[in-house]
């Protein structure tokens, strides 16, 4: 069987079982099941059919949306991992970030989230929100940012006010 037959089949299916259409058919199967409980006397065999039903539908439903998806979240990240590359600034060594240990991400999170507090710190005092994710040199910055700050006091205290 090839591959390629495969991915095309899983992914026609996956997206006809996701329309509305296919959703009202699967009700009224439900609903035509359930009407005829009375005409079964709602039997073993009756319950049998319906619940067979579903299982077998839910099994291969898994594996053809489970083999969707993988080849989705694949093109995404190739499209993420070429947006890193191509953007000038930006970290090359977060590219293939999904294929790292789960320490390494855990490592990669927690600079991601140290980051994103010193930036709300910064846009709480009038500063900027862009930063390198491996910051080394945070009292440089800060030093900068004193400076800055510094050249905005005597900048205001220089300037004369006006009466009208």
């Amino acid at each position: 069987m090839s591959s390629k037959w495969f991915s095309n089949f899983a992914s026609y299916l996956s997206t006809m079982t996701g329309r509305p259409g296919t959703f009202v058919v699967a009700v009224s199967l439900v609903i035509v099941w359930a009407i005829t409980g009375p005409f079964f006397h709602y039997s073993d065999t009756w319950q049998l059919v319906i619940n067979t039903s579903t299982t077998i539908v839910t099994f291969v439903m898994v594996f053809l949306i489970q083999n969707t998806q993988n080849r989705d979240t694949a093109a995404m990240q190739i499209k993420l991992d070429e947006l890193i590359r191509a953007f000038e600034g930006a970290h090359n060594a977060l590219l293939d970030l999904e294929e790292l240990e789960e320490k390494d991400l855990t490592r990669f999170r927690r600079q991601y989230q140290n980051l994103a507090k010193e930036a709300r710190i910064a846009l709480r005092e009038g500063g900027s929100d862009t930063d390198s994710p491996f910051v080394d040199n945070r009292a440089v910055r800060d030093e900068k940012r004193r400076d800055a700050d510094e050249d905005d006091g005597e900048n205001k205290r220089a300037k004369p006010e006006r009466k009208d």
